[in-house]
This record gives structure tokens, C-alpha cells and sequence, in this order.
């Protein structure tokens, strides 16, 4: 069973590392494209803790099969849909400054005894962005960035807030997402047949709702309440998110407030 972690995985590590202390010491040439790459990178980082999550929790709960599909190794490169799990959450950040939720590691579902075992093992993922989230949000509340650069506090709130969303939409009982797979075990086998055709388009649909204005206006004041919640301002997010998109240029004039 390979459990060492993957050179790429601290590869991403150390981009992170370094992009972050670029943006925190304002080395970089461009501050914007530290900031992009800083992002990135540790988003990445999280999507790989996401699914190392489902699979420490499935490995537990019996499924050793895990280990030989190189999911415990952190390594992206090893996931059944890397385009579902790396690529298009990546992208939707860059189109959208949305946490886009994935599915990549194959559980044999069938080796996992127990409704709850196999409610942990899809729980596991999005509790990761929880935590997460409250960790970047962490240094908001507590005070601890007071005289911070003002780039590295707003890319540290983007990055809170991509948790945040990844994590809300993760837990929406909708066929396809970990929220369905924590409630699918305790339904009956007819309901469970009946769902099982919606799975593979329950994240388009969700996504076709927030194209909806009304449902798009209730979802992102529902996370403006949240991040507030956490300390964390809607224009740090906002900023963070101009920073990152270096290529529109650098917001100018920054405020933010106290």
C-alpha cells in the first residue's frame, strides 16, 4: 500500500510556499500574478486534502483499495477524474471566483459495512473545506493581520471564501455531491434506484440554478453572511478576487474596512 506522499503534491507545497511569501513581502514583479499563483496553487492543495479525506475515511471504513489506487499519496495525478476534480474547479475559479466541487476518488463501495461508515466517507471531503475555511478565516478573527499587505490579506479572504463555497455546495443533497452520498445510504433501495439516473448531472444542474438571478442573489448573500460571520469583509473577498485576476490589472486604491 503506497501511502508516501507525492513529489507533486509538495511541489504544489512549495509553489504555494513561495508565491505566498512573495505576495506577504511584496517581492514579486507583479504582485497580481504572485497572487494567481499563490491561489492556485494552495487551492489545488486543498482539492488534494478533499479527496485524500474521502479516502482515509473509506480506507477506515474497509475499503483497502485505496492504497493501491495511489489515493492516499495526495497526488492529483492518481484521481479517476482529474478533469472533474482539478481542471474545471481551477477553471471556475479563474471564470467565476467560485469553489467548484469534484468527484475523483473511486470508493469500492461494496467492501464499506455500516449506513454510517459510508455517510463519514462522503462527509469526510467537504468537512475538510470547513475546516479550512475556518483556519484562513482564522487570522480575520482573531486580529493577527492588523499591518498585513494588504494583498496577502485580501488573497488569504478569497481564499477563505472559495472554502466556504466549496463547502456549502458540496453538502447540497443533490445526487452527485457529497451532501447526497452522506443521506443515500439511510434511503430506501427504490429511492436510491429512482436518484441514481440524476447523479452524474446533479452538478450541472445545481450550477444552471445559480444562473438563475434570484437563486444567485440568495446563494452569495448567503455566503456574504458567512464570511462576515467568520470576520473576513465582502470587499477583501472582492479585492483578493481582483488581485487575482492580474491580466484585468491591479485593483487600485484599496480600502479596506476596520
Amino acid at each position: 500500500m503506497n501511502r508516501q506522499v507525492s513529489p507533486v503534491f509538495l511541489g504544489l507545497v512549495t509553489v504555494m510556499g513561495v508565491s505566498a511569501w512573495g505576495v506577504w513581502a511584496d517581492y514579486a514583479a507583479n504582485t497580481g500574478l504572485a497572487v494567481f499563483l499563490f491561489v492556485v496553487s494552495a487551492w489545488i492543495v486543498s482539492l488534494c486534502l478533499h479527496e485524500y479525506a474521502h479516502a482515509r475515511t473509506a480506507l477506515h471504513g474497509g475499503d483497502i483499495s485505496v492504497g493501491a489506487k495511489g489515493y492516499l499519496t495526495l497526488n492529483p495525478l492518481k484521481y479517476t477524474h482529474a478533469l472533474l476534480s482539478i481542471v474545471l474547479p481551477v477553471a471556475f475559479v479563474i471564470m467565476g471566483g467560485i469553489g467548484l466541487p469534484g468527484g475523483a476518488v473511486f470508493i469500492e463501495r461494496d467492501r464499506v459495512r455500516g449506513r454510517l461508515k459510508h455517510s463519514l466517507i462522503s462527509a469526510a471531503g467537504p468537512l475538510v473545506n470547513a475546516a479550512l475555511a475556518l483556519a484562513l478565516a482564522a487570522p480575520f478573527l482573531l486580529g493577527m493581520l492588523d499591518g498585513a499587505p494588504i494583498a496577502f490579506r485580501c488573497a488569504l479572504a478569497f481564499l477563505a471564501m472559495l472554502q466556504v463555497t466549496a463547502a456549502i455546495l458540496n453538502f447540497l443533497p443533490v445526487p452527485g455531491l457529497d451532501g447526497y452520498g452522506v443521506l443515500e445510504p439511510w434511503l430506501s433501495p427504490k429511492a436510491r434506484r429512482q436518484m441514481e439516473p440524476f447523479a452524474p448531472f446533479g452538478l450541472l444542474a445545481v450550477f444552471a440554478c445559480l444562473w438563475i438571478p434570484e437563486v444567485n442573489a440568495v446563494f452569495w448573500n448567503g455566503i456574504d453572511t458567512v464570511m462576515e460571520a467568520l470576520g473576513v469583509s465582502w470587499q477583501e473577498v472582492a479585492y483578493g478576487l481582483e488581485y487575482f485576476r492580474f491580466w484585468e490589472g491591479e485593483p487600485q486604491n484599496v480600502l479596506i474596512p476596520r
